[in-house]
Protein backbone atom coordinates (compact mmCIF):
# COMPACT_ATOMS: atom_id res chain seq x y z
CA UNK A 1 0.00 0.00 0.00
CA UNK A 2 2.61 2.19 0.99
CA UNK A 3 4.39 1.58 -2.64
CA UNK A 4 1.07 2.54 -4.09
CA UNK A 5 0.69 5.73 -2.47
CA UNK A 6 4.13 6.70 -2.89
CA UNK A 7 4.06 5.86 -6.96
CA UNK A 8 0.80 8.25 -6.62
CA UNK A 9 2.48 11.28 -5.26
CA UNK A 10 5.33 10.81 -7.87
CA UNK A 11 3.28 10.58 -10.58
CA UNK A 12 1.22 13.86 -9.06
CA UNK A 13 4.74 14.98 -9.02
CA UNK A 14 5.61 15.01 -12.34
CA UNK A 15 2.02 16.08 -13.56
CA UNK A 16 2.69 19.13 -11.75
CA UNK A 17 6.06 19.57 -12.70
CA UNK A 18 5.19 20.12 -16.23
CA UNK A 19 4.74 23.25 -17.00
CA UNK A 20 2.46 24.57 -19.44
CA UNK A 21 4.01 27.46 -22.57
CA UNK A 22 2.85 30.46 -22.25
CA UNK A 23 1.94 32.48 -25.51
CA UNK A 24 1.24 36.23 -24.96
CA UNK A 25 -0.57 38.39 -26.95
CA UNK A 26 0.81 42.28 -27.35
CA UNK A 27 -1.71 45.22 -27.53
CA UNK A 28 -0.12 48.74 -28.57
CA UNK A 29 -2.19 52.00 -28.03
CA UNK A 30 -2.25 55.26 -25.91
CA UNK A 31 -3.18 54.19 -22.33
CA UNK A 32 -2.60 57.69 -21.26
CA UNK A 33 -2.50 60.81 -23.07
CA UNK A 34 -5.75 62.44 -24.86
CA UNK A 35 -6.57 59.48 -26.71
CA UNK A 36 -6.27 56.78 -24.07
CA UNK A 37 -9.99 56.19 -24.08
CA UNK A 38 -10.11 54.73 -27.25
CA UNK A 39 -6.42 53.08 -26.46
CA UNK A 40 -8.34 51.44 -23.50
CA UNK A 41 -10.81 50.11 -25.40
CA UNK A 42 -8.18 48.05 -27.76
CA UNK A 43 -6.45 46.83 -24.62
CA UNK A 44 -9.96 45.52 -23.07
CA UNK A 45 -11.45 44.18 -26.35
CA UNK A 46 -8.22 41.81 -26.37
CA UNK A 47 -8.35 41.30 -23.23
CA UNK A 48 -11.56 39.46 -23.54
CA UNK A 49 -11.10 37.48 -26.60
CA UNK A 50 -7.84 36.17 -24.35
CA UNK A 51 -9.90 35.20 -21.36
CA UNK A 52 -12.70 33.46 -23.53
CA UNK A 53 -10.04 31.38 -25.00
CA UNK A 54 -7.71 30.62 -22.63
CA UNK A 55 -9.45 27.17 -21.41
CA UNK A 56 -9.40 25.84 -24.71
CA UNK A 57 -5.87 26.69 -25.39
CA UNK A 58 -4.35 24.84 -22.01
CA UNK A 59 -6.45 22.01 -23.34
CA UNK A 60 -3.75 22.08 -26.29
CA UNK A 61 -0.62 22.76 -23.33
CA UNK A 62 -0.36 26.39 -23.86
CA UNK A 63 -1.39 29.60 -21.23
CA UNK A 64 -2.95 32.62 -22.85
CA UNK A 65 -1.69 36.16 -21.89
CA UNK A 66 -2.12 39.63 -22.28
CA UNK A 67 0.74 42.32 -22.82
CA UNK A 68 -0.43 45.54 -22.70
CA UNK A 69 1.72 48.25 -24.03
CA UNK A 70 1.28 52.27 -23.70
CA UNK A 71 2.21 53.92 -27.00
CA UNK A 72 1.36 57.07 -25.89
CA UNK A 73 0.39 58.00 -29.27
CA UNK A 74 3.77 58.85 -30.10
CA UNK A 75 5.96 57.08 -32.64
CA UNK A 76 9.10 57.33 -30.45
CA UNK A 77 7.82 55.11 -28.07
CA UNK A 78 5.88 52.58 -30.15
CA UNK A 79 8.97 51.61 -31.78
CA UNK A 80 10.96 51.84 -28.26
CA UNK A 81 7.76 49.49 -27.55
CA UNK A 82 7.84 47.33 -30.63
CA UNK A 83 11.38 46.90 -29.98
CA UNK A 84 10.61 45.46 -26.54
CA UNK A 85 8.21 43.13 -27.62
CA UNK A 86 10.17 41.53 -30.56
CA UNK A 87 13.05 40.81 -27.58
CA UNK A 88 9.84 38.70 -26.08
CA UNK A 89 9.40 35.48 -27.75
CA UNK A 90 6.77 34.31 -25.98
CA UNK A 91 4.72 37.48 -27.91
CA UNK A 92 3.44 35.76 -30.99
CA UNK A 93 1.06 38.21 -32.34
CA UNK A 94 0.59 42.26 -31.71
CA UNK A 95 -3.24 43.76 -31.79
CA UNK A 96 -2.75 47.64 -32.33
CA UNK A 97 -2.38 50.35 -32.63
CA UNK A 98 -4.82 53.27 -32.58
CA UNK A 99 -2.74 56.11 -34.22
CA UNK A 100 -1.27 55.31 -38.01
CA UNK A 101 1.63 57.83 -37.13
CA UNK A 102 2.89 55.14 -34.82
CA UNK A 103 1.84 51.69 -36.54
CA UNK A 104 3.52 52.76 -39.64
CA UNK A 105 7.13 52.63 -37.89
CA UNK A 106 6.45 50.20 -34.95
CA UNK A 107 5.14 47.41 -37.74
CA UNK A 108 8.32 48.03 -39.42
CA UNK A 109 10.09 46.60 -36.24
CA UNK A 110 7.53 43.74 -36.03
CA UNK A 111 8.38 42.59 -39.59
CA UNK A 112 11.74 42.14 -39.17
CA UNK A 113 10.94 38.80 -36.88
CA UNK A 114 7.41 38.13 -38.63
CA UNK A 115 5.72 39.62 -36.02
CA UNK A 116 1.80 39.68 -36.92
CA UNK A 117 -0.10 42.06 -36.65
CA UNK A 118 -3.78 43.13 -36.93
CA UNK A 119 -5.34 46.61 -36.77
CA UNK A 120 -8.84 47.66 -35.38
CA UNK A 121 -7.93 51.44 -35.96
CA UNK A 122 -5.15 52.15 -38.60
CA UNK A 123 -7.04 53.91 -41.68
CA UNK A 124 -3.69 55.80 -43.14
CA UNK A 125 -3.13 53.58 -46.86
CA UNK A 126 0.12 53.20 -46.60
CA UNK A 127 -0.35 51.07 -43.36
CA UNK A 128 -1.25 47.68 -45.70
CA UNK A 129 0.29 49.54 -49.42
CA UNK A 130 3.93 48.74 -47.87
CA UNK A 131 2.87 45.15 -49.17
CA UNK A 132 4.51 43.76 -45.76
CA UNK A 133 3.55 40.23 -44.77
CA UNK A 134 2.68 40.42 -40.97
CA UNK A 135 0.61 43.64 -41.01
CA UNK A 136 -3.10 43.89 -41.75
CA UNK A 137 -6.12 45.18 -40.35
CA UNK A 138 -10.27 44.82 -40.34
CA UNK A 139 -10.62 48.14 -40.56
CA UNK A 140 -11.26 50.35 -43.62
CA UNK A 141 -8.88 53.21 -45.18
CA UNK A 142 -9.11 56.54 -45.19
CA UNK A 143 -8.55 56.64 -48.79
CA UNK A 144 -12.09 55.59 -48.73
CA UNK A 145 -13.60 56.95 -45.46
CA UNK A 146 -12.45 60.81 -46.59
CA UNK A 147 -14.30 60.12 -49.56
CA UNK A 148 -17.05 58.83 -48.35
CA UNK A 149 -17.50 61.64 -45.88
CA UNK A 150 -16.84 64.55 -48.68
CA UNK A 151 -19.74 62.86 -50.27
CA UNK A 152 -22.32 63.33 -47.44
CA UNK A 153 -20.94 66.47 -46.81
CA UNK A 154 -21.82 67.68 -50.80
CA UNK A 155 -24.91 65.32 -51.51
CA UNK A 156 -26.44 65.42 -48.60
CA UNK A 157 -25.72 68.65 -46.24
CA UNK A 158 -25.62 70.23 -49.23
CA UNK A 159 -22.08 72.08 -48.03
CA UNK A 160 -20.69 74.90 -50.77
CA UNK A 161 -17.67 76.43 -48.66
CA UNK A 162 -15.78 74.01 -46.51
CA UNK A 163 -12.72 75.11 -43.83
CA UNK A 164 -10.70 72.19 -43.74
CA UNK A 165 -8.31 71.32 -40.81
CA UNK A 166 -5.92 68.92 -39.96
CA UNK A 167 -3.79 67.87 -36.70
CA UNK A 168 -0.42 66.94 -39.02
CA UNK A 169 -0.51 63.74 -37.94
CA UNK A 170 -0.24 60.89 -40.54
CA UNK A 171 -3.72 60.03 -39.72
CA UNK A 172 -5.36 63.69 -39.60
CA UNK A 173 -3.64 64.51 -42.52
CA UNK A 174 -4.10 62.15 -44.79
CA UNK A 175 -8.12 61.74 -44.03
CA UNK A 176 -8.04 65.09 -44.48
CA UNK A 177 -6.58 65.25 -48.01
CA UNK A 178 -8.76 62.59 -48.73
CA UNK A 179 -11.59 64.31 -48.12
CA UNK A 180 -10.49 67.60 -49.68
CA UNK A 181 -10.14 65.59 -52.90
CA UNK A 182 -13.48 64.35 -52.92
CA UNK A 183 -15.03 67.23 -52.07
CA UNK A 184 -13.33 69.04 -54.87
CA UNK A 185 -14.24 66.79 -57.64
CA UNK A 186 -17.82 67.24 -56.72
CA UNK A 187 -17.42 71.53 -57.11
CA UNK A 188 -16.66 72.59 -53.87
CA UNK A 189 -14.02 74.88 -53.85
CA UNK A 190 -11.37 74.84 -50.74
CA UNK A 191 -8.19 76.82 -51.14
CA UNK A 192 -5.39 76.51 -49.71
CA UNK A 193 -5.51 79.45 -47.03
CA UNK A 194 -9.06 76.91 -45.39
CA UNK A 195 -6.94 73.99 -45.52
CA UNK A 196 -4.86 74.52 -41.96
CA UNK A 197 -2.82 72.44 -40.39
CA UNK A 198 -2.33 72.97 -36.67
CA UNK A 199 -1.27 71.00 -33.66
CA UNK A 200 -2.67 73.92 -30.92
CA UNK A 201 -4.49 72.27 -28.64
CA UNK A 202 -6.03 74.64 -26.18
CA UNK A 203 -6.12 77.68 -27.94
CA UNK A 204 -8.05 78.22 -31.07
CA UNK A 205 -8.82 81.89 -31.48
CA UNK A 206 -6.59 82.94 -34.46
CA UNK A 207 -8.06 79.82 -36.02
CA UNK A 208 -11.41 81.21 -35.06
CA UNK A 209 -10.96 84.56 -36.65
CA UNK A 210 -9.98 83.09 -39.89
CA UNK A 211 -13.77 81.00 -40.00
CA UNK A 212 -15.50 83.57 -39.13
CA UNK A 213 -14.39 85.96 -41.71
CA UNK A 214 -14.64 82.54 -44.38
CA UNK A 215 -17.91 81.91 -43.50
CA UNK A 216 -17.97 78.25 -44.55
CA UNK A 217 -21.06 76.29 -43.56
CA UNK A 218 -19.29 72.80 -42.84
CA UNK A 219 -15.68 72.52 -41.06
CA UNK A 220 -14.11 69.03 -41.61
CA UNK A 221 -11.35 68.62 -39.07
CA UNK A 222 -8.93 65.22 -39.35
CA UNK A 223 -7.68 64.54 -35.69
CA UNK A 224 -8.32 63.09 -32.59
CA UNK A 225 -11.24 63.84 -30.25
CA UNK A 226 -9.11 65.82 -27.56
CA UNK A 227 -8.45 68.41 -30.08
CA UNK A 228 -11.49 68.79 -32.01
CA UNK A 229 -13.43 68.61 -28.92
CA UNK A 230 -11.62 71.51 -27.29
CA UNK A 231 -12.35 73.65 -30.68
CA UNK A 232 -16.03 72.54 -30.91
CA UNK A 233 -16.60 74.16 -27.58
CA UNK A 234 -14.32 77.32 -28.39
CA UNK A 235 -16.51 77.65 -31.64
CA UNK A 236 -19.53 77.39 -29.08
CA UNK A 237 -18.83 79.75 -26.85
CA UNK A 238 -18.40 82.54 -29.71
CA UNK A 239 -22.20 81.68 -30.73
CA UNK A 240 -20.57 79.92 -33.78
CA UNK A 241 -23.52 77.10 -34.93
CA UNK A 242 -21.14 75.74 -37.90
CA UNK A 243 -21.67 72.14 -38.36
CA UNK A 244 -18.71 70.44 -37.54
CA UNK A 245 -17.12 66.92 -39.70
CA UNK A 246 -14.48 64.61 -38.43
CA UNK A 247 -13.27 60.87 -38.74
CA UNK A 248 -13.09 58.11 -36.60
CA UNK A 249 -10.67 59.80 -34.45
CA UNK A 250 -13.80 61.62 -32.94
CA UNK A 251 -15.84 57.95 -32.44
CA UNK A 252 -15.16 58.26 -28.37
CA UNK A 253 -18.03 59.18 -25.83
CA UNK A 254 -15.34 61.52 -24.73
CA UNK A 255 -15.65 63.94 -27.46
CA UNK A 256 -18.98 64.89 -26.25
CA UNK A 257 -17.96 65.00 -22.41
CA UNK A 258 -14.83 67.13 -23.38
CA UNK A 259 -16.70 69.58 -25.40
CA UNK A 260 -20.04 69.65 -24.09
CA UNK A 261 -23.26 68.16 -24.97
CA UNK A 262 -24.72 71.51 -26.55
CA UNK A 263 -21.75 71.96 -28.89
CA UNK A 264 -21.34 68.63 -29.77
CA UNK A 265 -24.72 68.04 -31.36
CA UNK A 266 -24.03 69.35 -34.40
CA UNK A 267 -21.11 67.56 -35.58
CA UNK A 268 -21.33 64.50 -37.80
CA UNK A 269 -18.76 61.69 -38.37
CA UNK A 270 -17.70 59.03 -40.43
CA UNK A 271 -15.95 56.02 -38.42
CA UNK A 272 -14.55 52.35 -40.07
CA UNK A 273 -15.45 51.03 -36.84
CA UNK A 274 -19.62 50.46 -36.64
CA UNK A 275 -21.58 51.63 -33.34
CA UNK A 276 -22.32 48.95 -31.32
CA UNK A 277 -26.29 48.83 -33.07
CA UNK A 278 -24.78 48.26 -36.12
CA UNK A 279 -24.05 44.34 -34.89
CA UNK A 280 -26.65 42.95 -33.55
CA UNK A 281 -24.47 39.70 -32.51
CA UNK A 282 -22.30 41.69 -30.38
CA UNK A 283 -24.87 42.02 -27.96
CA UNK A 284 -23.60 38.98 -25.99
CA UNK A 285 -20.04 40.44 -26.26
CA UNK A 286 -21.28 43.99 -24.73
CA UNK A 287 -22.95 42.90 -21.85
CA UNK A 288 -20.27 40.48 -20.80
CA UNK A 289 -17.80 43.62 -20.90
CA UNK A 290 -20.35 45.80 -19.14
CA UNK A 291 -19.97 43.04 -16.54
CA UNK A 292 -16.07 42.21 -16.62
CA UNK A 293 -14.93 46.07 -16.80
CA UNK A 294 -17.52 47.99 -15.50
CA UNK A 295 -17.65 50.51 -18.67
CA UNK A 296 -19.54 50.87 -22.13
CA UNK A 297 -17.96 49.03 -25.25
CA UNK A 298 -17.65 51.22 -27.85
CA UNK A 299 -16.51 50.52 -31.61
CA UNK A 300 -13.23 49.52 -31.48
CA UNK A 301 -13.49 47.23 -28.68
CA UNK A 302 -15.55 44.87 -30.75
CA UNK A 303 -12.91 45.12 -33.29
CA UNK A 304 -9.91 44.74 -31.18
CA UNK A 305 -11.81 41.55 -29.63
CA UNK A 306 -12.03 40.54 -33.76
CA UNK A 307 -8.45 41.06 -34.07
CA UNK A 308 -7.91 39.32 -31.16
CA UNK A 309 -9.60 36.41 -32.24
CA UNK A 310 -8.18 36.15 -35.61
CA UNK A 311 -5.11 35.96 -34.13
CA UNK A 312 -6.23 33.05 -32.02
CA UNK A 313 -7.79 31.29 -34.84
CA UNK A 314 -4.23 31.74 -36.71
CA UNK A 315 -2.61 30.18 -33.52
CA UNK A 316 -4.73 27.20 -33.27
CA UNK A 317 -4.17 26.37 -36.77
CA UNK A 318 -0.68 26.88 -36.51
CA UNK A 319 -0.35 24.74 -33.34
CA UNK A 320 -2.41 21.84 -35.03
CA UNK A 321 -0.23 22.18 -37.98
CA UNK A 322 3.03 21.83 -35.96
CA UNK A 323 1.79 18.74 -34.00
CA UNK A 324 0.73 20.45 -31.09
CA UNK A 325 4.23 22.28 -30.67
CA UNK A 326 4.89 26.13 -30.49
CA UNK A 327 4.99 27.61 -33.95
CA UNK A 328 6.92 29.89 -35.14
CA UNK A 329 5.90 33.70 -35.38
CA UNK A 330 6.37 33.46 -39.16
CA UNK A 331 4.18 30.38 -39.17
CA UNK A 332 1.47 32.44 -37.47
CA UNK A 333 1.81 35.18 -39.11
CA UNK A 334 1.01 33.38 -42.88
CA UNK A 335 -2.00 32.22 -40.86
CA UNK A 336 -3.34 34.59 -39.76
CA UNK A 337 -3.36 36.44 -43.82
CA UNK A 338 -4.85 33.04 -45.10
CA UNK A 339 -7.49 32.65 -42.05
CA UNK A 340 -11.13 33.12 -43.02
CA UNK A 341 -13.23 34.18 -39.66
CA UNK A 342 -16.91 35.15 -38.99
CA UNK A 343 -16.41 37.91 -36.36
CA UNK A 344 -19.21 40.39 -34.33
CA UNK A 345 -17.99 42.89 -37.19
CA UNK A 346 -18.71 40.20 -40.08
CA UNK A 347 -16.95 38.13 -42.63
CA UNK A 348 -13.20 38.98 -42.03
CA UNK A 349 -10.43 37.77 -45.11
CA UNK A 350 -7.68 39.48 -45.84
CA UNK A 351 -6.44 40.25 -49.66
CA UNK A 352 -2.40 39.83 -50.39
CA UNK A 353 -1.36 43.09 -49.01
CA UNK A 354 -3.43 42.75 -45.92
CA UNK A 355 -6.16 44.79 -46.01
CA UNK A 356 -9.84 43.33 -44.72
CA UNK A 357 -11.40 42.37 -48.52
CA UNK A 358 -14.77 44.22 -47.73
CA UNK A 359 -14.42 46.99 -45.29
CA UNK A 360 -17.85 48.97 -43.35
CA UNK A 361 -17.86 52.45 -43.26
CA UNK A 362 -20.52 54.46 -41.60
CA UNK A 363 -21.67 58.43 -41.35
CA UNK A 364 -22.39 58.92 -38.03
CA UNK A 365 -24.13 62.34 -36.42
CA UNK A 366 -23.67 63.18 -32.44
CA UNK A 367 -27.12 62.70 -30.60
CA UNK A 368 -25.87 65.34 -28.01
CA UNK A 369 -28.28 63.80 -24.99
CA UNK A 370 -24.84 62.23 -23.42
CA UNK A 371 -25.47 59.04 -24.28
CA UNK A 372 -23.01 58.03 -27.23
CA UNK A 373 -25.30 55.29 -27.89
CA UNK A 374 -27.75 57.09 -29.09
CA UNK A 375 -25.72 58.42 -31.96
CA UNK A 376 -27.99 58.53 -35.04
CA UNK A 377 -26.42 56.10 -38.10
CA UNK A 378 -27.25 57.45 -41.09
CA UNK A 379 -25.37 55.73 -43.72
CA UNK A 380 -23.38 52.48 -43.91
CA UNK A 381 -21.74 51.23 -47.13
CA UNK A 382 -19.42 48.10 -47.29
CA UNK A 383 -16.83 49.16 -49.81
CA UNK A 384 -14.08 46.64 -51.38
CA UNK A 385 -10.45 47.22 -50.86
CA UNK A 386 -8.27 49.49 -53.32
CA UNK A 387 -6.40 47.65 -55.18
CA UNK A 388 -2.07 48.89 -56.20
CA UNK A 389 -1.85 49.60 -59.19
Amino acid sequence: MKRCITSILMASALIVGVQAQTIKIATQSPLSGGSAALGEQIKLGTQMALEEAKAKFQAMGFNLELAAYDDQANPDTGVANANRIINDSSILGVVGHYNSGVAIPSSEVYARVSLVMVSPANTNPRVTDRNLPSVNRICGRDDVQGPAGAEYAVKELKAKKIFVIHDKTAYGQGLADAFRKTAVSLGVAIPNHVFVGTEEKSNFAPLLTQIMAYKPDLIFFGGIYDQIAVFAKQLSDRGLSIPIMGGDGLDSSEYERLAGSAAAKNTYYTTVAGPVSAFPTAKAFVDAYKTRTGKTAEGFAIYSYDCANVILAALESSIKANGGKLPTREAVSKAVRAVSVNGLTGNIVFDTKGDIKVADYFVMKVSGTGDWTKNAMLKSIAVPAPQLQ
